[in-house]
């Protein structure tokens, strides 16, 4: 039985459609759209300050064993967003100041681990994004165990398949198939238009519950 299971390498994300996302944040997306979001609980050790897009990239991994994440690291391309699924582990940190500069030199534009990473100063130093269920002093080794490249994972509650566009920033991760993205990006790109209209409004006087219609719902409740 083959200890490797490795996919084709994906077809990196059209360059309109990362230049697009890049001017939307998250939170935008969020206010619509529920599938793809990557759990909080998977924290940012080092955080983008704008909005980051890339090409989903996958590893998975078993507990003690980094081999295939090793191996992997010699496809990435510039614009790739690496995903690590740990496959249930959360004691061993796979990724650490080493690994990352590899990651960083590579060309990938941020890292996601479903598990712990270590040696957290010299990742900050990298200023590659980067985000991780915590830290672990202990790290995985060359065990040789086996695990799968560039095949579907899951990372944070979500579904990641190779190819996927992937939209970060400081406040969170974003996982969209190929296919939805083009619309996604004109709902986005529309609300992100409209974002604080109501600014100068509030400054002068009026209350977001008359703004947003939230004061007429909760009147006509009342009144009922």
């Amino acid at each position: 039985m083959k200890k490797y299971h490795i996919g084709p390498v994906p077809k990196q994300v059209d360059t309109a459609l990362v230049e697009g996302f890049t001017k939307v944040e998250v939170a935008t997306i969020g206010h619509f759209r529920h599938r793809g979001f990557v759990h909080h609980s998977i924290a940012p050790v080092v955080e983008p300050t704008e909005t980051i897009v890339g090409t989903a990239v996958t590893v998975a991994i078993p507990g003690t064993d980094s081999t295939l994440l090793h191996h992997a690291i010699g496809s990435l391309r510039p614009g790739d967003f690496l995903f690590v699924d740990r496959l249930g582990d959360d004691r061993h940190a796979c990724i650490g100041g080493g690994v990352a500069f590899a990651i960083k030199t590579a060309g990938a534009i941020g890292v996601v681990i479903d598990g712990p990473c270590t040696d957290v100063e010299e990742i900050a130093e990298l200023d590659m994004p980067l985000w991780s269920r915590g830290v672990s002093g202990i790290t995985t080794r060359l065990n040789d165990l086996g695990g799968a490249m560039n095949l579907p994972i899951s990372c944070g509650n979500v579904p990641v398949m190779p190819g996927d566009i992937v939209i970060a920033d400081a406040s969170g991760i974003l996982v969209i198939p190929i296919d939805e993205a083009a619309e996604v990006l004109e709902e986005a790109t529309a609300r992100q238009a409209r974002a604080g209209r109501n600014k100068g409004k509030i400054a002068a006087g009026e209350k977001l519950g008359d703004l947003s219609g939230a004061s007429r719902l909760v009147n006509a409740a009342l009144e009922a």
